[in-house]
């Protein structure tokens, strides 16, 4: 198990490091305004903070992880230009990053702009170098995930049950949920090495204790609609 932290200065990696974590990540916005919503700095001024936690990082052999926000559009701006979101991705990559995840915060991703996108970034990271973070707001994440795949991303992002959101991204519901990209990727052939029951443990577990539905599609194929007081005990997962 790694467990990683999201870290916004200096003070942030000092917090990760009493903890025990061994691997950071820093998230700089490919748009002005929602950097300033988000951490109070302009996009320049978090690349400068980040840089000085990726030096201080790397003399703790603690790995970060850099993230681009707002890289497929902006609530506040609307449209993001690619070259901006490569600008970024590649500020984050040449300060230290292992790998540099191009977030559709929002959920307003297509897979033309995806291929759009990629291509901008691929000129600055290394494809292997590069992740994608998906949200399903508008039904699109799984179609993003197949383009991404063609153009040759391995990795992304997701979360047991589609749990997640952004209080600065007002409408942006949970991330592509774990279970819909294992369901899919299997249909493919794709070893991932995740258990999908295991996902459906974890994704009940967790609505059990929230209290509200999950939106994975799976998941709620599996369990239906009803609360999640009705289906406690009730399902074999395995």
């Amino acid at each position: 198990t790694r467990y990683t932290a999201l870290v916004p200065n200096l003070a942030g990696l000092e917090r990760a490091r009493a903890a025990g974590v061994t691997e950071v990540a820093v998230f700089a916005a490919a748009s002005e305004s929602f950097s300033r919503k988000n951490i109070n700095q302009s996009i320049d001024e978090s690349l400068a903070t980040y840089r000085v936690v990726c030096e201080r990082a790397e003399d703790l052999s603690i790995r970060v992880r850099g993230y681009v926000s707002t890289a497929f559009g902006c609530p506040f701006e609307g449209d993001v230009d690619p070259r901006r979101v490569a600008g970024v991705a590649g500020a984050l990559l040449h300060m230290g990053a292992f790998e540099v995840a191009v977030s559709d915060t929002v959920g307003v991703a297509h897979p033309g702009q995806v291929a759009l996108v990629v291509d901008q970034v691929a000129a600055c990271v290394p494809i292997d170098r590069i992740a994608l973070h998906f949200h399903d707001t508008r039904g699109t994440a799984l179609a993003n995930v197949l383009t991404a795949l063609e153009l040759g991303i391995t990795t992304f992002d997701a979360s047991a049950g589609g749990l997640g959101g952004c209080p600065y991204a007002p409408g942006a519901t949970g991330n592509l949920a774990t279970e819909d990209l294992i369901y899919m990727l299997d249909g493919l052939g794709i070893e991932t090495g995740v258990s999908l029951g295991a996902v459906l443990e974890a994704s009940r577990f967790m609505e059990d204790h929230i209290g509200h539905l999950l939106p994975s599609r799976y998941y709620r194929a599996v369990v239906g609609d009803a609360s999640p007081q009705r289906h406690r005990g009730t399902e074999n997962f395995s």
